[in-house]
């Protein structure tokens, strides 16, 4: 299938033929703090956050990381990119939780020593289980915003629009995979290939929370036009913020901050 041989983008800019996982969404190493964190991490001990588990329904135990909401603060779900796991997400959200939001840092399968091979109905399914053990913990869906990075948007799009959420953030995100793999090979019918389609373009109109997109405008491994076109499916619910000169590499500036935090704010009004 062509998502076998997909999406691994050099530093000189250009997609080249990847294979496997980093096939399954356009993020590559080098594009996000630390790159990759390969088989199980010492996630113990982290200050303000404990070590979760959550079983999938097709039976995968998850590990995941949890650090409970401030008073009046929602949980931020994050999801994150292709390149990334659990201690790139620990980096990339220590602003958002010193200033009292909850985090669910959440876990994929066949991601940071979890079990199962990685797949679009695997990934659905493993925010599902994320959102079930929220629930059972306390936290309903209605005091949730998430935020998915780069592949990360996939979930967290497919939840949005199933699940009653406070509001969802989408950084570097992408209409579909088939869109981002088309230009690239444009001799191929990718469209009619891949199954591992993330179609969000689809999806984003059915999520009835507010929407904040956050893309650079030099993103040459998902280009600024998913965002608007993103934006265009939300119809008046989204809002788009281009940040100028920015790259794939969007999650990690700290320009990011200030922004989800301004606008986070303006869910509790």
């Amino acid at each position: 299938m062509v998502e076998q041989a997909f999406i691994h983008r050099a530093s000189a800019g250009r997609v080249l033929p990847g294979g496997g996982r980093r096939a399954l969404c356009p993020a590559a190493a080098d594009d996000l703090p630390g790159g990759h964190v390969a088989g199980s991490p010492d996630l113990h001990a982290v200050p303000g956050f404990r070590e979760v588990a959550y079983r999938t329904e097709d039976g995968l135990d998850l590990r995941a990381l949890h650090r409970p909401a401030a008073a009046g603060r929602p949980t931020l779900v994050y999801f994150h990119g292709n390149a990334d796991g659990l201690s790139g997400s620990l980096r990339v959200t220590a602003g958002l939780g010193a200033e009292g939001y909850g985090l669910l840092l959440a876990g994929y399968r066949g991601y940071d020593g979890n079990p199962g091979s990685p797949s679009e109905a695997g990934f659905y399914a493993d925010g599902r289980a994320a959102m079930g053990w929220l629930s059972a913990n306390g936290v309903p869906a209605s005091h949730t915003v998430l935020v998915g990075n780069s592949l990360g948007s996939g979930p967290a799009t497919e939840l949005a629009s199933s699940f009653p959420v406070a509001g969802l953030v989408l950084i570097s995100g992408y209409t579909s995979l088939p869109d981002v793999a088309a230009p690239v090979y444009p001799f191929v019918p990718v469209r009619l290939l891949m199954r591992d389609r993330f179609d969000n373009a689809a999806k984003i109109g059915r999520v009835a929370a507010p929407v904040l997109i956050l893309h650079g405008t030099a993103d040459r491994t998902i280009p600024y036009g998913h965002a608007t076109a993103l934006a265009a499916a939300a119809g008046g619910r989204a809002q788009v913020v281009p940040f100028d000169g920015a790259g794939h590499e969007l999650v990690g500036s700290p320009a990011l901050f200030p922004v989800m935090a301004r606008w986070l704010a303006g869910l509790r009004r």
